[in-house]
């Protein structure tokens, strides 16, 4: 079962995942009935880890007071929102950790809280703090508590967020945005201005989000969605999913798929052992593989268009009538009608220009076949 908020809605991070799985395995009429099956899994495992869903703890404090937010906590989830009005809130959710105490009365739970750990909850020169930590003598790990916070702050707020053991999800936020966790997914929504965040094994899907976004996981799947801005993104281990994006952005993955659609701008994205599948481009592309194969769909030309592969084929659609300088290579070429082409061109490459020249497209596919479709 996926990790999940101590909440009764699927996160993004984990729909994605469970929708990479579904559309590669069921029919369209099993998809939507395994998604919503998937949901309804996902809620009742919320219930199950968080019990009785009343936060534990409620504090409040002026709106005015708060400036920035530093949140930590070792074993549970950090969720947080900006609102446009209001004081400041910080829910804290405690529960039995990994499986043991599950069943603890509200006084077992402050009994432990009390003896084993550090609970801060309080405004410090402007800085919001919800920061749980294991005290220096914590050694009896049967005792440990998953300690998640949900906090409501001002949409300007900047933060410090950090979990090494649960999920993280912020909204609504237009401050600079610093963020880990060493074993969760990652959910962005509707943030602007500077936002970094890391996951060591989680999935990270960000949503209508824009300006700069520098995000990173080990071990899981990426998805933006409706984003605008210099984007970096990178996974060493799953697929990279990229939809309406706009700007500047860099998007590579070390053994996963990569796909897009309508992407405006420039893109730069590599994986070293999965297929490349963009289509709806508006945008200068380099992008590259060395285990499959690339399928590009250009609906305008950028400023270049490179495209390399070593170990599959290449097929590319490309806008008529433009001015291009060619080089192609591979196993085989093939190509529709080269408009007012100059140069040479046989089974294994293409050298020259069409229309005079201009855009550079180079193609390189080593180890496939390149077919050039021009419309």
């Amino acid at each position: 079962m996926l990790s999940g908020y101590d909440t009764v809605n699927c996160t993004l991070a984990d729909k994605m995942l469970w929708w990479e799985y579904i559309k590669t395995n069921q029919s369209t009429n099993m998809k939507r009935i395994l998604f919503s099956l998937a949901c309804g899994l996902q809620v009742l495992a919320a219930v199950a880890q968080s019990g009785d869903e009343s936060p534990f703890i409620t504090k409040s404090f002026s709106r005015e007071s708060v400036k920035q937010l530093e949140a930590r906590t070792s074993g549970g989830n950090i969720s947080v929102a900006g609102e446009a009005s209001g004081d400041a809130k910080v829910e804290v959710y405690v529960h039995g950790n990994n499986g043991w105490g599950s069943g603890l009365s509200k006084d077992e739970i402050q009994k432990r809280l009390d003896e084993e750990y550090d609970l801060t909850l309080a405004v410090e020169n402007g800085t919001l703090k919800a920061i749980a930590k294991h005290k220096d003598h914590f050694d009896n790990w049967r005792h440990g508590l998953s300690i998640s916070f949900r906090v409501y702050v001002p949409e300007s707020v900047s933060s410090e967020v950090h979990t090494s053991g649960g999920n993280i999800h912020l909204k609504d936020l237009s401050g600079t945005e610093n963020f880990a966790t060493s074993g969760g997914n990652m959910d962005i929504e509707h943030l602007t201005g500077k936002i970094d965040g890391s996951t060591s094994g989680g999935n990270v899907a960000i949503a209508d989000s824009k300006n700069e976004i520098d995000l990173r996981t080990s071990g899981g799947n990426m998805h933006a969605t409706h984003c605008e801005g210099t984007i970096r993104m990178g996974t060493s281990g799953g697929n990279m999913v990229l939809d309406d994006v706009k700007g500047d952005i860099h998007a590579t993955t070390s053994g996963g798929q990569v796909e897009g659609q309508d992407i405006v701008g420039e893109l730069r994205t590599s994986t070293s052992g999965g297929n490349i599948r963009l289509s709806n481009l508006s945008c200068s592309l380099s992008a590259s593989t060395s285990g499959g194969s690339i399928d590009v769909d250009l609906k305008t030309m950028g400023k270049y268009l490179d495209l390399s592969n070593s170990g599959g084929n290449i097929a590319v659609e490309m806008p008529q009538g433009l001015g291009i300088s060619l080089t192609v290579s591979g196993e085989r070429v093939h190509t529709s009608k080269l408009e007012n082409f100059s140069g040479d061109i046989d089974k294994h490459s293409i050298a020259g220009t069409m229309n005079g020249g201009g855009i550079p497209v180079k193609v390189r596919g080593s180890g496939g076949n390149v077919e050039l479709t021009f419309r």
